[in-house]
């Protein structure tokens, strides 16, 4: 079993413990470089490794290997900061406020910034769906966007190859509508609060604002393909900066934001492999919730892309695979549980569309019942979120 010492490496890179005193073999040093990468932190665990004496340090070949991925890692943070900026600089210059979430933001709380492994740029630009739009048109960038999503649009890939998403909600939100109401509203009133310039040129949100809207992203990713222990240590260095006035409001209002149940089992999972102390957390632990959190955090690999042994499943296969994990979902936390059911059976109205019409026809007796009803309610879930935004 690696993973005890893969974490007793993490706490050692991240400077929670002074020492390494583990001797892992040849073979298990391979199995801890992949385990890096299934968890996205081969750069943050290379400060571990440079650390080590002769007799504790991977071999030279892989030591020389992991050396080689970290200095690429330095490099493209290096330009996804450059390309924040950019960007701030380029939508500040037509009126609009930004705010730089997670990645590039979080990255700068490391002891190495440069050292997290980043993926794209998630930028929050005020003023709304259709402002944003217009802004992105009027900039020549909205031809060839990615446009499906309510929360954000994701631009064509520049010429730096730099993954950007323009979101113009502050998150993405919970699927239980009376909680996603509550911390859109509680996310853009922190926005409203002020963000700060960094050095690296481009704005970022408070800590409150950080540690509730990841805390949601969490939740979100949990609920769907997975977590990664990046986002858990991303979680980590958030409340090593907070202050305990910052913890305490969040904490109080966790329970009306939809997200007691997940902060619960992320304190136990932070405290379990990083050793966070009591007097950090933001609720009390819940060892049930979080060995469920750690169990697929383990298995999954970043965002869940490693569970399964990298398998692909059929259409239907995936849709069992899901709902098993919806109903699993319901012990964890029940009122997001029950909104994803609720979505389920839409869900289900959609693949029985791909039964050819005529086998419905005959054997289902659905001809155009679903197409309308589906419209109807897609549009209805539209107008909702374009409502709360205004």
């Amino acid at each position: 079993m690696v993973h005890p010492t893969f974490f007793a490496l993490l706490r050692y890179a991240l400077d929670i413990d002074s020492r390494f005193d583990r001797h892992p073999t040849a073979d298990e040093w391979q199995q801890l470089y992949a385990e890096a990468e299934r968890q996205s932190l081969r750069g943050v665990l290379y400060a571990a490794v440079q650390r080590l004496d002769a007799a504790t340090a991977p071999p030279l070949p892989l030591a020389l290997k992991w050396a080689r991925r970290r200095e690429t890692l330095r490099g493209l943070n290096e330009l996804f900061n450059s390309e924040a900026a950019r960007l701030t600089q380029l939508f500040e210059s037509h009126g609009h406020r930004t705010a730089i979430l997670k990645g590039q933001a979080n990255a700068r709380l490391y002891p190495d910034p440069l050292s997290r492994q980043p993926g794209d740029i998630d930028i929050w630009v005020d003023g709304g769906r259709r402002s944003v739009e217009r802004l992105l048109d009027e900039l020549g960038l909205l031809e060839g966007a990615d446009t499906k999503q309510v929360h954000h649009v994701g631009l064509p890939v520049s010429g730096a190859a730099v993954p950007v998403e323009v979101h113009n909600l502050p998150s993405h939100g919970n699927v239980n509508r009376r909680t996603n109401r509550a911390l859109q509203q509680w996310l853009s009133e922190l926005l409203d609060r002020g963000t700060e310039l960094t050095p690296e040129g481009f704005r970022v949100p408070s800590v409150a604002f950080a540690l509730s809207m990841q805390l949601s992203h969490i939740s979100q990713h949990l609920q769907l393909e997975g977590v990664g222990l990046r986002q858990v240590v991303d979680y980590y260095m958030l409340l090593r900066a907070s202050t305990a006035d910052e913890r305490r409001e969040v904490g109080s209002r966790l329970k009306m934001l939809g997200l007691r149940p997940v902060a619960a089992a992320l304190m136990w999972v932070l405290g379990e492999v990083l050793h966070l102390d009591s007097s950090m957390m933001l609720t009390r632990p819940s060892r049930r919730r979080g060995r469920w959190m750690l169990d697929r955090i383990v298995s999954g690999g970043n965002f869940g892309m490693h569970g399964d042994g990298g398998q692909t499943h059929g259409l239907w296969q995936t849709f069992v695979s899901q709902r098993r994990h919806h109903w699993e979902l319901m012990k964890f936390c029940p009122s997001e549980g029950i909104a994803y059911l609720r979505f389920d059976a839409e869900l289900l109205w959609s693949l029985v569309a791909t039964i050819p019409e005529r086998i419905r026809r005959r054997s289902l007796r659905l001809e155009g019942h679903y197409d309308n009803w589906y419209q109807q309610r897609l549009q209805q879930r539209m107008e909702e979120l374009l409502e709360m935004e205004d």
